[in-house]
């Protein structure tokens, strides 16, 4: 072989040339006396690195989330709203004109559902995009809401997914019974905001 330096001819297992003294790198004894170099870089093609698995909540675990959730929302604000309204129909015993107690009442009880529908969907949205992920019925059972890659959702995004309840109610709760037999355990609503309602092991 040959010095890859200066040319001069170079005995098989020498390990220097002798006119230019450079290192015979084709050298079979130094190729077996230098250590080979590992990668610290992954090999294209190469596996990646086994995720965490993840599981889905399913349909009796979030209904029982929803009934705990309906009993919070029923003493935050139902109890209230049961106060007022009981309060106005006393108010109508002895009213020789009880016709005109009509428009007043009506507009309280407007008023109290409007506070009522922005009191479920402040607790929803809120609870859902906080760090906790979970309202206080999901908290209670290990559920969590997040988006489509494990992460915690925006304040939008837990809006969307809660107005996307009322079409899953409309439509005969099927939209609610999806996240029975959906590959994900998803609702409809789900599905329309892309999230996912997972459980802590």
């Amino acid at each position: 072989m040959f010095c890859s330096k200066c040319g001069a001819s170079i005995a098989d297992g020498t390990i220097f040339c002798t006119s230019c003294g450079q290192l015979a790198a084709t050298s079979p004894s130094v190729a077996s006396a230098t250590p080979p170099v590992q990668p610290t870089w992954q090999p294209a093609g190469a596996a990646p690195a086994a995720r965490a698995p993840v599981t889905y909540a399913g349909f009796w675990l979030r209904f029982v989330a929803i009934i705990i959730d309906g009993i919070v929302l029923g003493v935050v604000l139902g109890i209230p709203f049961a106060v007022v309204m009981t309060a106005m129909g006393v108010s109508f015993i002895g009213v020789s004109r009880p016709e005109e107690m009509a428009g007043p009442f009506i507009g309280v009880f407007a008023l109290f559902e409007i506070i009522i529908f922005a009191g479920q969907w402040l607790y929803y949205a809120l609870m859902e995009s906080s760090s906790w992920q979970a309202t206080l019925g999901k908290k209670a059972l290990g559920l969590y809401v997040t988006d489509m890659n494990g992460q915690r959702i925006t304040f939008g995004r837990a809006t969307g997914r809660y107005f996307g309840k009322l079409i899953s109610g409309m439509i005969l709760l099927i939209g609610y019974m999806m996240a029975g037999f959906t590959e994900k355990k998803q609702a409809l609503h789900d599905i329309m905001a892309g999230c996912l309602v997972l459980r802590k092991l």
